[in-house]
């Protein structure tokens, strides 16, 4: 069996139905899809993903990331694409390692780890090919789900052979930045974790820049930069995720869902809702109960 194969039956065998499934090893989620589905806006939390089997889309802004057996995504920041499964079925779901990274953790690794070659401080979402060394880092890991009275032990020391070898490669300044304190990531990190926490409020630019010790100007020029978003333009967007989330999960209905995320006219947030969605609430969630959307 080869080390893909490998990785295609311990995935299947540990997400047995579709969805994000959590793991005996605290960081380490997967995520399973049997069908395509249509391109919707998604919640990409900052992470580590290596693709098993299947094939995804994600649109940010003009730029269209691909990325299939074997790529990996890393994400540095909360990410808002327009994704969709395009390759999956039944006998072939689209499969996917998640790992979520602890910045600490990283951190005490870039002492030892050399600079990587390629400095990359564009887009919070990148994807790159697998190598075999990662690819079988991952499959370590993985195995350790068949033994978990072994993953105490041994998972921390796969999971930083995983830092390890991305940090190496391609991607590695990506990576790096989740760790780095005062990097352009993590400064448009903190925007986005004050963005995140205070969605429902009306926000001055001034306020958000203040969170990430930077200029207005040069926070609105970054932010972009990094998310293809301007901060008010991801506000809103975190808003009507943030309202999809209450009435997919929790039964909410429009209006009040709009009203609980900031929004005092329901025709407001229902043409918000369409533009960024593609139809208007009521008819969306329908739609949606049965989809499994957002995940990498």
């Amino acid at each position: 069996m080869t080390i893909a194969e490998e990785l295609i039956a311990l995935v299947k065998g540990f997400a047995p139905h579709d969805g994000l499934h959590d793991t005996a090893i605290k960081p380490l989620q997967l995520i399973r899809v049997s069908a395509q589905a249509q391109r919707l806006p998604a919640v990409y939390e900052p992470g580590l993903c290596v693709v098993v089997q299947g094939r995804k889309h994600a649109r940010l802004g003009s730029e269209l990331l691909v990325y299939d057996a074997l790529n990996y995504l890393v994400i540095s920041v909360t990410m808002l694409p327009q994704a969709h499964v395009v390759e999956a079925s039944e006998d072939k779901p689209y499969l996917c390692v998640r790992l979520n990274v602890d910045p600490r953790e990283l951190g005490s690794l870039l002492l030892e780890a050399p600079e990587p070659a390629v400095v990359d401080a564009g887009r919070g979402l990148r994807v790159a090919q697998v190598s075999e060394p990662l690819l079988d880092a991952v499959l370590r890991l993985l195995r350790l789900l068949r033994t978990p009275r072994d993953v105490p032990v041994l998972a921390p020391l796969a999971v930083r052979e995983i830092y390890y070898r991305v940090l190496t490669g391609e991607l590695g300044s990506r990576l790096r930045t989740l760790a780095v304190a005062d990097s352009q990531a993590q400064r448009i990190a903190r925007a986005i974790d004050l963005l995140k926490r205070r969605f429902a409020e009306p926000l001055r630019i001034e306020e958000v820049a203040e969170a990430a010790h930077m200029s207005a100007s040069s926070l609105h020029q970054h932010f972009k930069q990094v998310t293809t978003l301007s901060p008010l333009q991801y506000q809103k967007q975190l808003r009507l995720h943030q309202a999809r989330r209450l009435m997919l999960f929790e039964g909410l209905d429009a209006a009040a869902a709009g009203h609980r995320v900031g929004y005092e006219s329901p025709s407001q947030f229902s043409r918000e809702y369409r533009r960024l969605f593609g139809a208007p609430p009521r008819a969306e969630i329908e739609q949606a109960r049965s989809v499994v959307q957002g995940v990498a």
